[in-house]
């Protein structure tokens, strides 16, 4: 059983000594998975020594802002909406110690999140239910699983919200101008359940007929993320939330195939952790000129929801992501309904059939480009 510290002044002063001794937040936030007090304390970066207050929300919740009061950007980095998928963790529970320790200049406001603590610690998917589908109000609404806030997911996914509104509301105090448009961001990192004919790739929130951004398709690109899926329709997932409720620029990052801790090659990664710390610490961010042909551009087409226990998909396990079938194949069967490709290149992008009743199984997705968006 474990056993849930109750929240006093000692616990706060352990926590923020080991935390400023070590710069490890993730093993905090581990061994609290439930909740962890509030505090807060400065860092001093040990080659310019500008300072930066680091505040602790909950537990799996960092926030870091520059005191000199020059920033024009507010970033939020999550990871662990999805518990087994350790590369990004990785990413961020390693830029977030070099912060705390000094070892990095930062210049822009950052919130961290591990989304879902419980589910890093049984290296599984979720515990109860999908927190990527619960965002936008998705926590308190009927999804086939029971209405309103029933399981430890929901309370987590309204409690993300509800800080990253607070991060981004709270901006403005951190501005040497008051009247300068701030930049938000969000970028939710992610990896993938089954393998990638494109090992990285990103999904593009639907803009709700806001043109496609080509610095944030540069962005990508500069990551090490040059396959693209332009969201065509709302969802309730966390980077739409941001993209919509905030105009953040938002993707969710899928980063690789789904690794237990220690088996991650990061070096596979360098790319979009060099291009991450460029953005948090202020540097130059140089992108070659403009061209779609570098990208592989794709929208959706079908959205399939499993509706029977008897759902099925018709293809291999190991058959992997952007994998296209000739037109009229069967992809899946659920109860008499049989699902076809019915377009050319049509392919399959996060197969699973175990997904709950009424929850999405399947997307299939088509090659597109930019001529009909404006970037």
């Amino acid at each position: 059983m474990r056993i849930i510290l109750k929240t006093t002044e000692p616990l706060q002063n352990e926590l923020q000594t080991q935390l400023q001794e070590t710069g490890d937040f993730l093993t905090l936030t581990r061994a609290h998975e439930e909740t962890m007090p509030a505090f807060s304390f400065v860092v001093k970066n040990h080659q310019s020594g500008n300072k930066s207050q680091v505040s602790v929300l909950d537990t799996g919740i960092i926030v870091f802002e520059p005191l000199d009061k020059t920033s024009h950007k507010d970033i939020v980095l999550s990871s662990a909406v999805h518990g087994n998928e350790t590369a990004p963790i990785e990413i961020c529970a390693n830029l977030i110690k070099q912060l705390i320790l000094g070892e990095l200049e930062l210049t822009e406001r950052v919130l961290f999140l591990f989304g879902n603590p419980p589910a890093i610690n049984v290296g599984k998917r979720f515990i109860e239910e999908n927190l990527n589908r619960l965002f936008s109000g998705g926590h308190s609404i009927d999804q086939g699983q029971g209405s309103g806030l029933i399981n430890k997911e929901r309370h987590r996914a309204l409690l993300l919200e509800n800080t990253v509104r607070d991060f981004f509301d709270q901006g403005k105090a951190f501005s040497a101008n008051e009247n300068k448009q701030r930049e938000r961001f969000h970028y939710d990192l992610h990896t993938a359940i089954r393998g990638s004919k494109n090992d990285k790739f990103a999904v593009y929130p639907f803009r709700h007929g806001k043109p496609w951004v080509k610095e944030q398709l540069q962005f990508m690109q500069a990551c090490g993320v040059n396959t693209i899926l332009l969201s065509n329709s709302p969802t309730t997932t966390f980077s739409y939330f941001s993209s919509n409720n905030f105009a953040a620029h938002a993707f969710t990052v899928e980063l690789g195939k789904v690794k237990p801790f220690g088996e991650n090659d990061m070096a596979n990664f360098a790319d979009v952790t060099k291009s991450l710390t460029q953005l948090i610490t202020g540097q130059a961010l140089h992108y070659p000129t403009f061209n779609e042909q570098d990208f592989n551009l794709f929208e959706i087409d079908q959205v399939i929801d499993r509706h029977h226990e008897n759902f099925k998909l018709h293809f291999a396990d190991d058959v992997e992501n952007f994998t296209d079938f000739p037109i009229g194949t069967v992809l899946a069967t659920d109860g008499d309904r049989e699902i076809k490709t019915h377009k050319k290149g049509e392919a399959i992008i996060f197969p699973n059939a175990n997904v709950a009743i009424g929850q999405r199984a399947l997307l299939t997705v088509v090659p597109t480009s930019l001529d009909k968006n404006k970037v």
